[in-house]
């Protein structure tokens, strides 16, 4: 059985407590369970104090078949970041701004940008699949979504990994099909809001469409959909939302994501869906969910430690 793990953004030392809150331990340089293994919903970087010891020790564990683990958005950022546009251009796949340079820089200064150990990683990231569908369950770093995953296929390989160089300049260009699949698979699925309706995020730029609770599968208003800072809310329509603008999700098998930066209690976003980022990086939980086979998702199996510097012990869900 499997013990799926959240996104851990660089924080080595609330990992090394929950695997052996989890049961784990170091046996030959590899953390082990005598009978379970462990998924990972990747953003192993960006923000924390400890990115490169974070992924030394997940790759051990893949490595060894202690864990599967599929790619996050901040992985598929750094590949871009990395890459050449094409040859001699001094362009690359990720625009080299300083947002994004802001972004990525606690990464880029601890493996230390253009290292062979930051190469070996944007190799290690290439190689990671984009969804996994298993046995019982399904996994994803932000949402399941049948329709993105079609466009996705010719640019993957058969196991979800990013097929070749051609594929990377695809789903890194602006209005091409495939960069809009990448986008709601890795970050989410966002939908326009009613026409001549606009809100202002964070940073004070104009926003159109809103990022979606995408599980819900029954009619709901656009602010109740709407995944937005507290402040932003108030600005999304309180109307009903279209019954076509979601998939829904058929729920055949649970399906776990990270990505949305959750607070609160650990538990499920339905009895099919759960959602591991509880925000770490910002002083939240490291959080996992053991999953024993069941098709529907139980409160009593998420497991967690806290980011708590004045505690001796992590604390969280004794199960």
């Amino acid at each position: 059985m499997y013990d799926l793990i959240g996104d851990i953004h660089g924080c080595a030392s609330e990992l090394k407590a929950l695997l052996a809150k989890l049961g784990y331990s170091v046996r030959a340089g590899v953390w082990r369970h005598p009978t379970r293994r462990v998924i990972f919903l990747g953003d192993f970087i960006d923000r924390g104090p400890a990115q490169v010891e974070v992924l030394e020790m997940v790759r051990a564990m893949v490595e060894a078949e202690q864990a599967l683990t599929v790619m996050g958005n901040h992985e598929f950022n750094a590949v871009a970041w990395a890459t050449p546009a094409a040859t001699g251009s001094g362009a690359y796949l990720r625009l080299q701004t300083d947002a994004n340079r802001k972004q990525h820089a606690a990464f880029l200064a601890q493996v230390v940008e253009g290292s062979d150990d930051h190469k070996e990683l944007i190799d290690w990231f290439c190689g990671l699949p984009l969804w996994l569908d298993l046995p019982g369950l399904r996994v994803v770093h932000a949402c399941w979504h049948t329709p993105s995953f079609d466009v996705l296929t010719e640019h993957l390989d058969d196991r979800q990994r990013i097929r070749d160089k051609a594929a990377w300049v695809a789903l890194t260009r602006r209005g091409d099909p495939a960069y809009e699949a990448l986008e709601t698979v890795l970050k989410g699925l966002e939908i326009p809001l009613p026409e001549g309706v606009e809100y202002k995020d964070r940073e004070g730029t104009i926003r159109r469409h809103v990022r979606t609770r995408w599980w819900k599968d029954h009619p709901i208003t656009y602010r109740d959909l709407a995944i937005a800072p507290t402040e932003v809310i108030p600005q999304i329509p309180h109307e009903p939302a279209p019954e076509h603008v979601l998939p829904g999700y058929n729920g055949d098998k649970p399906v776990f994501v990270g990505h949305y930066w959750m607070r609160g209690t650990p538990r499920p976003l339905s009895s099919r869906v759960a959602c591991l980022d509880y925000s770490v990086a910002a002083g939240g939980k490291l959080c996992a969910y053991r999953w024993d086979g069941e098709h529907d998702l139980v409160d009593e199996h998420f497991c967690w430690v806290d980011v708590d510097r004045s505690q001796t012990e992590p604390q969280g869900s004794a199960s």
